[in-house]
């Protein structure tokens, strides 16, 4: 009877979207998530013009024109700096987001914003290729960080029954990012030769907006409470971002919480990999981040202009239609973050990778047939436009989630560190490796990524847990038993009220019976 009616009381006690959530969510989604989108796709368009640009300033130099296999490097390097920056950024998360916080370390990201984007907007006028590679290094671990860091930010401000809604929103902002830049890249905007750098430059406004408005929102309380030791401020945060004064229920959840993890102390990534209580945690960031990259998306995107080619599409149309493919991105990750809450986590991951599965198969045969059969070229367009709706809906946003869920205050920094640093090392090697294997496999190459696709479903399918709707108490209380250890946790020592002590036990027991 206890049970039930603390479980009603729960029910009452179920966060909204308030106007600080909802604002706090956008700032730092547009501020951070949004650039990593933008200077994903900024380069594609004006690259005929950036390199232009690269010969010319070697010629002013030099007196004498790059030849073709430096001027392909460069360009390379280029391109490539932008995911390797990532991967430093992500082995900056732990130290940082510990040391500043999570909206400290958001505002102290911002300088890898601001000075990159100073510094290509100006590399026309300095005469210099050089700085355009050094800017996509810095403005790659700008990225890095704030891949991360938002996904942790805003899934430690969210209640728990709105964590995978707002969770998928640093993704629906970075669709949103490589949308805009593919928008402004068209020839008649930007993408030409007096515009590129007003285009590179303009990474650095969303920086901007960022650095203005977020200090006006409160710091994750559960970093506030577990990790700096400061309940008042952290029951003054929670009271704004829930938009009323009874906060009590996640005040003991987070003491809880912090309790049960007291033995652990702060975990280092080298503590991550050895603890047998965190190893499937672990395990499953790795496959799903690794699963994200290599399951062929950049490879659909850098195959998609020769396929609209082959197709019939104009030269010059084929720029619209890859601003389509955008728009398609960003409706299926906004219909994502409206059914996530309904369908839960693991059935939009399944659905997914077997639509991105399929669709890899079906693509490597269309390809091969496309010059046999008439309208075998619309059928690859169909596919990479069904690939990317797949994507959209799962494997592109749901990873973060994930990780923000399955891992606790003391875990979760190095978690991401790990998660982020897996995710910028498969999309560098899927960047430097699939000219290659486009080059010696062709179509065929499409396989490899159905393979990792229907490898990845088959992991989700038997160790991935469902998460929607829990606190990270009752996560943590599932994936202990398959880690086969046992979570103790002691509310009577917390110095909690009698009824905060009997609500902490209930929500123990209700995780334990999951």
């Amino acid at each position: 009877m206890e049970e039930s009616q603390a479980l009603q009381q729960f029910n009452k006690r179920k966060g909204r979207l308030t106007s600080v959530l909802a604002l706090a969510t956008l700032v730092s989604a547009f501020g951070s998530s949004f650039q990593y989108g933008y200077n994903v796709a900024v380069v594609n368009s004006p690259a005929v013009y950036m390199r232009q640009f690269y010969n010319q300033s070697y010629f002013d130099r030099y007196g004498s024109y790059m030849d073709s296999s430096f001027q392909t490097l460069m360009w390379s390097l280029t391109v490539s700096m932008y995911p390797l920056g990532g991967f430093f950024g992500s082995l900056l998360v732990a130290p940082l987001v510990n040391k500043l916080g999570r909206k400290g370390t958001l505002l102290f990201n911002n300088i890898f914003s601001i000075v990159p984007a100073i510094l290509m907007g100006t590399s026309k006028e300095s005469k210099s290729f050089e700085i355009i590679i050094v800017g996509r290094i810095i403005v790659g671990i700008c990225a890095g960080l704030s891949s991360n860091v938002v996904p942790m930010y805003l899934g430690e401000l969210s209640p728990k029954n709105l964590r995978g809604a707002i969770g998928v929103m640093p993704q629906l902002f970075i669709t949103i990012g490589i949308l805009i830049a593919q928008i402004f890249g068209l020839r008649s905007i930007l993408a030409n030769d007096k515009g590129w750098p007003l285009l590179l430059g303009l990474t650095g406004i969303p920086a901007v907006v960022e650095l203005i408005l977020l200090p006006f929102f409160p710091e994750s309380p559960r970093y506030t409470l577990i990790q700096k030791g400061n309940e008042v401020e952290a029951r003054a945060a929670l009271k704004r971002l829930r938009g009323w004064d009874d906060v009590d229920d996640e005040i003991v959840e987070m003491h809880l919480e912090d309790h049960s993890e007291k033995a652990e102390g702060r975990l280092s990534v080298l503590n991550l990999c050895s603890f047998r209580s965190l190893r499937w945690q672990l395990i499953s960031i790795i496959v799903l981040n690794m699963g994200q990259q290599l399951s062929g998306v950049n490879a659909i995107y850098y195959y998609a202009d020769s396929i609209y080619r082959s197709a019939g599409v104009k030269e010059n149309d084929i720029q619209f239609v890859t601003v389509g493919t955008g728009a398609v991105n960003v409706f299926m990750t906004i219909a994502a973050v409206s059914i996530v809450e309904a369908t839960g986590r693991k059935l939009l991951l399944l659905v997914g990778f077997a639509i991105c599965c399929t669709s890899c198969a079906v693509l490597t045969m269309s390809l091969n047939l496309q010059d046999k059969i008439d309208w075998m070229p619309y059928l690859s367009i169909t596919c990479i436009i069904i690939y990317v709706i797949g994507h959209a809906i799962g494997p592109s946003p749901i990873p973060y989630v994930i990780t923000t869920e399955m891992f606790r205050q003391s875990s979760r920094p190095a978690a991401f560190m790990v998660a982020g640093s897996m995710h910028w090392i498969s999309n560098f090697i899927v960047g430097l490796v699939f000219p290659f294997l486009e080059k010696g496999l062709g179509e065929y190459s499409f396989i490899i990524f159905g393979v990792v696709c229907l490898a990845t479903f088959v992991y989700i399918l038997i160790v991935i847990p469902e998460t929607k709707n829990k606190t990270f108490l009752e996560i943590s209380q599932i994936l202990a038993k398959r880690n086969k250890v046992e979570i103790k946790v002691e509310a009577e020592n917390l110095k909690l009220s009698p009824w905060q002590a009997e609500q902490g036990k209930w929500e123990v027991r209700k995780s334990t019976k999951l």
